[in-house]
């Protein structure tokens, strides 16, 4: 009898301490978010982006590999804001995953925790890709990033509490680390503030937003819609006429047209991170703006 007592006590031992060892399985659709469960979940968690920095989050297919890893997720960190409508929604129908879908804990997306910029006043799709709820590029402005990570902080506590204590550490840790190096940050660009620049994608909103700088004229036509040459020769002139002081480009657009006007206009083109692994300097959220930050005063003076 005692034999039974004493291994059904640490049968029981051994299934507490499993459940205490076990990390939270998080799947991120994007660098940025996959590097911010890093920072607030340490080592609770196991995190994957589901895409590089050299990859559109626009343009993904659900590849099976995306699914096997979707299905074993005890969390989803998304952008949203229909950021990843083209494959998300599809993703999410196979896997069949009940704890990642919509209105579940394990559903975070970044954007529900800030304020969104560019929402269309009425929704025409021939104005090209609209995203109805708002531009969903939120990760090139520090401070809404703060936000997230508070947010992302909190939802962890609810899927974990059992480590609750310590996601709300990792964050104050973070959060203290994040607004010193924002002060930094904001020191250095301070000449960028009032810089009229031209850019390939409406992706530059909420970098525009915080450093205060003013964007004249897009190499797309629409959003998502390549440029045609008298559209060129339209931006080429506001170039000139309004001092543009650079073009600038994701890491992974095609630098054709930003090459183009350069080469026409005289204005530099930049190509920029846009978020983590965009460059090669870009290994985590701290060294993401670094690079941005570095890249766009060696140009803008």
């Amino acid at each position: 009898m005692n034999i039974i007592i004493k291994t059904t006590l640490i049968l029981s031992t051994l299934a507490i301490s499993t459940q205490a060892m076990a990390k939270v399985n998080i799947f991120a659709c994007e660098p940025e978010w996959a590097a911010l469960a890093k920072e607030i979940g340490g080592n609770h968690i196991k995190v994957k982006s589901a895409t590089t920095g050299l990859q559109d989050p626009h343009h993904i297919q659900a590849r099976p590999s995306l699914l096997a890893r979707a299905r074993r997720a005890d969390m989803l960190v998304c952008t949203g804001a229909e950021l990843e409508v083209g494959w998300l929604p599809i993703l999410l129908q196979k896997t069949g995953n009940p704890k990642i879908q919509p209105g579940q804990p394990g559903y975070f997306m970044a954007t529900r925790a800030v304020r969104l910029l560019d929402i269309p006043s009425k929704l025409d799709r021939s104005q090209g890709d609209v995203h109805a709820a708002g531009n969903p590029h939120i990760q090139t402005d520090p401070r809404r990033i703060a936000k997230v990570a508070k947010a992302l902080s909190t939802r962890l506590s609810q899927i974990d509490p059992s480590h609750a204590a310590d996601y709300a550490k990792n964050y104050n840790d973070f959060n203290q680390r994040w607004t010193k190096a924002m002060q930094g940050w904001q020191q250095q660009a301070k000449a960028l503030r009032g810089k009229s620049i031209v850019v390939q994608h409406k992706s530059w909103v909420y970098l525009e937003d915080w450093l205060g700088l003013k964007e004249i004229a897009t190499l797309e036509l629409k959003p998502g819609v390549p440029a045609t040459t008298s559209h060129l020769s339209k931006v080429m002139g506001l170039a000139k006429s309004q001092h543009a002081s650079a073009i600038i480009y994701v890491a992974y657009q095609s630098p054709k047209s930003a090459n183009w006007l350069a080469s026409k206009s005289g204005v530099t083109a930049i190509k920029l991170p846009f978020t983590v692994s965009g460059t090669p300097k870009a290994n985590d959220l701290f060294s993401l703006f670094d690079d941005t930050i570095t890249r766009l005063t060696q140009v803008i003076k």
